[in-house]
């Protein structure tokens, strides 16, 4: 799925325009990033997170409980 795609489905989910969806998705990116840089976990809650391998690698572990729709 690309950023238009996930911005529109967004938008329509929580009633903002695509526009500030596609804002949203771009803040939450720079603060996982952000977070990765300074070799913290990055939560995505209800999916997993991000984490830093000792390789330099990113990696993603899914929660528990799987992926939510």
């Amino acid at each position: 799925m690309k950023k238009p795609e996930i911005a529109k489905r967004l938008a329509r989910r929580s009633g903002v325009s695509e526009a500030e969806a596609a804002d949203r998705l771009d803040h939450l990116v720079h603060q996982i990033l952000s977070k990765l840089r300074k070799g913290k976990e990055a939560p995505l809650p209800g999916f997993g997170k991000f984490t830093v391998g000792t390789d330099g690698k990113v990696n993603f572990q899914r929660d528990a409980e799987g992926r939510r729709e």
